[in-house]
């Protein structure tokens, strides 16, 4: 039986669907949120003067909304109300003090003053900026640079002082503690967030909802409607935290909030098993951290597994953040361990998986492991890449293609802040390999168009457990749509990355019009 009346058509337009059963279509038809119908051709007559809303696309082309597999909502959002120190912001130390300088002149006496997005390989001086550096530009208050990268920080002297760092401090297990040759702190930490909690003061919930709102005009601009956020400190409290944000408007795309594995326990405790549902958000898997910052594997083989195996036991699917070939090794190993004990299907995910040999690929694709991978690092990183990384590993480097071709389900994030939300530039790089300096970063591989698009759709709906209800273009599916201004199947894709969202629709209501 037809429909009646839809609440919104969108017809005369270029329908991609992601659907195998009807991959192109001319218009959809919306109805409670949902998507009511799918057709080619024109419409039935009677809808296009009594639907509550018709749109004529006029031929643009309409896709499934973005999903980011991987990012972070509240550190991006941070970010935005940072001082910007970003590689398209500053490109010497002298332009870094500049803005510190700036922010701290119009800013409270007693204020901490926070900077983002530094990227030493980009910088004139091509090293980390120092305590003495920041000293130099804001001496009399407490300064946080933030590295592009989320492992790394430098505070000046005032800082440090505060986290009560000096030259006897002894480095924490798993951080380090750079020093110059006399043994006292440069001011550079790398993995320390967790030893600077409750000395760095956390955004008010004023700034918080700022940031939030900036964040969420960005994610629909570029026409992403659902988020995977992988925060490894998400907490019982971040969840309410974000329930808020959510009942209160402030953030329109869908969200899974993965868990931080050292929180699971409280949120079993507090009936909250994987899969839970509240006001447009879901709680999502298991975020574990696995890095070799330190020399070796944090946490050591024997903790990893035992993470990963009370995670799987309670029913949650996890996500390892691998980046190492040795931690994308150790990863697939404590993932195999459970799934080979129980053969339960929980999908289990491998977060980046930057370095990955033939060898593990292989292994990845008999384990039936899903990768988020994040094409953009390709674009926003690549000339570092082929600069710094040990040229007997740059083979290995985000292997799209290869994954793609062993049948790895694959999905697709930004892991924002590090580099720009964009999907748009992410697709261009998993389809062209190329750097933002126009360098190539193992051409070999690339995929298709139509896959990178999945990659950033259907692939990150599956890696999430929500194929059935987002993704792609079929009757019953979220009415999560994007319109662009043109057909990345169809065009040179030099062209892809010049693409721009045109509209906007999240859960049936058009949430951004391009100006």
């Amino acid at each position: 039986m037809r429909l009646s009346t839809p609440d919104l058509l969108l017809h005369n337009a270029n329908v991609i669907t992601l659907d195998a059963s009807l991959p192109r279509a001319s218009w959809v038809a919306v109805s409670d949120g949902l998507i009511a119908d799918v057709g080619l051709g024109k419409p039935p007559r009677d809808w296009t003067g009594s639907a509550a809303k018709a749109i004529d696309c006029q031929g643009g082309t309409l896709m499934p909304g973005f999903n980011d597999a991987h990012c972070h909502v509240l550190a991006t959002a941070a970010a935005l109300l940072a001082v910007d120190c970003s590689p398209s912001a500053v490109s010497s130390i002298e332009d870094i003090k500049a803005r510190l300088k700036a922010r701290a002149a119009g800013s409270p006496t007693d204020a901490w003053i926070r900077a983002t997005g530094c990227n030493e390989f980009y910088l004139r001086e091509n090293r980390h900026p120092t305590r003495r550096d920041l000293d130099d530009a804001v001496p009399d208050r407490p300064v946080r640079l933030a590295h592009r990268s989320g492992h790394a920080v430098v505070l000046n002297s005032r800082a440090l002082a505060l986290a009560g760092i000096h030259k006897d401090t002894p480095d924490p297990t798993y951080g380090v503690i750079d020093r110059d040759d006399t043994g006292e702190p440069t001011g550079l930490l790398l993995e320390m967030d967790d030893y600077l909690e409750g000395v760095v003061p956390p955004l008010s919930q004023e700034e918080i909802h700022t940031g939030v709102r900036l964040f969420n005009d960005q994610c629909l601009a570029l026409g992403i409607t659902s988020l995977q956020d992988a925060t490894p400190g998400n907490s019982p409290e971040r969840w309410r935290l974000f329930q808020e944000i959510k009942e209160q408007g402030i953030l329109t795309p869908s969200l899974t909030l993965m868990a931080g594995a050292s929180h699971l326990p409280r949120f079993l405790e507090e009936g909250c098993a994987f899969g839970y549902t509240g006001t447009g958000i879901r709680l999502g898997a298991a975020k574990v951290m696995l890095t070799t910052t330190t020399g070796s594997l944090n946490p050591p083989r024997e903790e990893l597994h035992r993470i990963v195996g009370e995670a799987h036991r309670s029913g949650f699917q996890v996500a390892i953040h691998a980046v190492e070939m040795e931690a994308v090794e150790a990863a697939i190993e404590a993932i195999s361990l459970q799934t080979q004990s129980s053969g339960t299907p929980l999908r289990h995910r491998i977060e980046h998986c930057s370095e990955c040999p033939p060898h593990l690929v292989e292994r990845i694709a008999r384990g039936g492991i899903t990768v988020a991978t994040q094409p953009g690092f390709v674009y926003y990183s690549g000339e570092r890449y082929l600069s710094e990384v040990a040229e007997e590993r740059q083979a290995w480097l985000y292997p799209i293609g290869s994954l793609s071709a062993a049948g790895v389900p694959l999905a697709a994030g930004s892991d924002a802040p590090v580099v720009p939300l964009d999907p748009i530039a992410g697709i261009y790089a998993a389809v062209t390999r190329r750097a933002e300096s126009g360098g190539h970063v193992l051409p070999h591989e690339a995929v298709g168009v139509e896959d990178a698009l999945r990659l950033y759709t259907l692939g990150s709906a599956y890696a999430s457990f929500e194929e059935q209800a987002a993704g792609s273009i079929e009757k019953g599916k979220r009415a999560d749509l994007t319109l662009l201004d043109k057909d990345l199947t169809a065009i040179h894709p030099e062209e892809i990355k010049s693409t721009r969202s045109l509209m906007t629709v999240a859960r049936g209501e058009v949430a951004w019009e391009g100006r």
